[in-house]
C-alpha cells in the first residue's frame, strides 16, 4: 500500500519561490500523470516525493508517516537519460540493486540467496522481453531497450511508488507504444502507485488515473521568482486500464 498525503508544501531556494502551498492526496496504485510549463517545479516535485530534496515548508507523508529524508527501495524512479552502469551486463544490472538491497555491506549475494536473485531478475527480463539479451551490455541495446531495462532496474526491489520522469522523451513513436504497453502491465502486475511527468498531453491521458496540472495563480513582472507554482487542475481520469500481454 502507498498513500501519498501532501499538505501545504513549499520549495523555496533562497528567494526564489518554486512551488506554494501544494495539497494533495494519492490513493494506493493510481496512475498520477503531470504537466505543466517547463520550469513550475514538477521535476523538483519528484526530486522532493525521492527524498533528494526536501521541503522548505510543509509535510509529505506515505501511508500517513513523514517520508523519509534520503531515497529508499520504497521508491524507485526513471529518467529520459539511462541509468544504466555500461561495464554490466543487463542480467548484472538487475542483479546489482538485489545484492545491494540483501547484503548491503559486501554488495554481493552467494549460493542460494543469489541463485534465487538470479531467478527473480530473469523473471523480471523475460516479462520485459529481454531475456534473450541477458548477457549483453547496455551499449549493445536498442533505445529502447535501454529504457526497458532501466525501467526493470527501478522495479525490481518491488517499491511502492515510482517515479518517472519524462522516461518516454527520447524515444521514437513506435517504440513509445511498446514503453507504455509495459509501464502499464507492470503497473498493474505490481500494483505500484506512479508518478510520471510528461509534455505530452496525450500520453497523460492515456496512461493517467488522474492528471495534475503544475501552474502559477500568481504573477508579478517586477520580481518574477516571487511566486511559485502550485497544481492548478486535478482531473480525474479512467480508474483502472487493462494490460495487454506485450510481445518479448
Amino acid at each position: 500500500m502507498a498513500e501519498l498525503t501532501v499538505r501545504r508544501l513549499w520549495k523555496e531556494y533562497g528567494s526564489q519561490v518554486v512551488l506554494e502551498n501544494l495539497n494533495l492526496t494519492v490513493a494506493d496504485h493510481e496512475f498520477v500523470t503531470i504537466v505543466g510549463a517547463s520550469g513550475c517545479g514538477k521535476t523538483t516535485f519528484l526530486k522532493m516525493l525521492l527524498g533528494i530534496e526536501q521541503p522548505s515548508r510543509g509535510e509529505l507523508l506515505i501511508d500517513g508517516k513523514l517520508l523519509a529524508s534520503e531515497p529508499d527501495k520504497e521508491r524507485g524512479i526513471v529518467f529520459q537519460r539511462y541509468s544504466l552502469f555500461p561495464h554490466l551486463s543487463v542480467l548484472d544490472n538487475l542483479l546489482l540493486g538485489l545484492e545491494l538491497q540483501g547484503a548491503p555491506l559486501l554488495g554481493k549475494l552467494f549460493g542460494v540467496r543469489r541463485q534465487q536473485a538470479i531467478s527473480k531478475a530473469s523473471e523480471l527480463l523475460n516479462a520485459i522481453g529481454l531475456y534473450h539479451a541477458r548477457d549483453k551490455y547496455p551499449s549493445q541495446l536498442s533505445g529502447g531497450m535501454q529504457q526497458r531495462l532501466s525501467i526493470a532496474q527501478s522495479v525490481i526491489c518491488e517499491p511502492k511508488i515510482l517515479l518517472l520522469d519524462e522516461p518516454f522523451g527520447a524515444l521514437d513513436p513506435g517504440i513509445t507504444a511498446d514503453m507504455h504497453e509495459l509501464i502499464l502491465k507492470l503497473w498493474e502486475s505490481r500494483r505500484m502507485t506512479i508518478f510520471m511527468i510528461t509534455h505530452d498531453v496525450q500520453e497523460s491521458f492515456k496512461l493517467g488515473t488522474r492528471l495534475l496540472v503544475f501552474d502559477k495563480l500568481r504573477h508579478d513582472p517586477q520580481s518574477p521568482e516571487a511566486y511559485g507554482a502550485s497544481i492548478t487542475y486535478d482531473i480525474p481520469l479512467r480508474h483502472s486500464k487493462p494490460a495487454r500481454s506485450i510481445a518479448a
